[in-house]
C-alpha cells in the first residue's frame, strides 16, 4: 500500500492508496476539494465539518444519479430532490443546508 500526500481545502492529508490506483484517488481528492471549496466560497457555511458533510451529500447524490441513469426506468428518485442543478451543475447550497439541518436537528446549526 502506497501513501500519497494530498490537499483538500488547504489542509494536507496522507492517504493510503493501493498500488496502481493513484490516478483514481487523485481524481476523487480533486472532486472532494472542488465540492468543499465551492460550498465554502458560496459563503453561507463556514464550519469545515459542515462543509465536508454537505460536499459528501452532494457527491453521493451525484453518484446515485449516475447509477439511476444507468438503471431501469422503474427506479424512483429520492424524495429529498437534487442538490445540484442538472443544467449547470451548480450546487444549491441552501438545499444542502436544509437537508443537513433536517438530519442533524439543532446540533451544529449556524446561528
Amino acid at each position: 500500500m502506497k501513501q500519497i500526500e494530498v490537499s483538500i481545502m488547504g489542509q494536507t492529508y496522507v492517504l493510503a492508496c493501493p498500488e496502481g490506483h493513484e490516478t483514481e484517488l487523485l481524481e476523487a481528492v480533486s472532486s472532494v476539494d472542488r465540492e468543499m471549496c465551492g460550498i465554502r466560497d458560496a459563503g453561507r457555511v463556514k464550519a469545515r465539518e459542515r462543509i465536508a458533510v454537505l460536499a459528501a451529500l452532494n457527491l453521493a447524490y451525484a453518484l446515485a444519479e449516475q447509477d439511476r441513469a444507468g438503471a431501469s426506468a422503474a427506479a424512483s428518485a429520492p424524495a429529498a430532490g437534487p442538490v445540484a442543478s442538472p443544467e449547470s451543475g451548480a450546487i444549491d447550497v441552501d438545499a444542502l443546508v436544509r437537508r443537513v439541518d433536517a438530519a442533524l436537528g439543532h446540533d451544529g446549526q449556524l446561528l
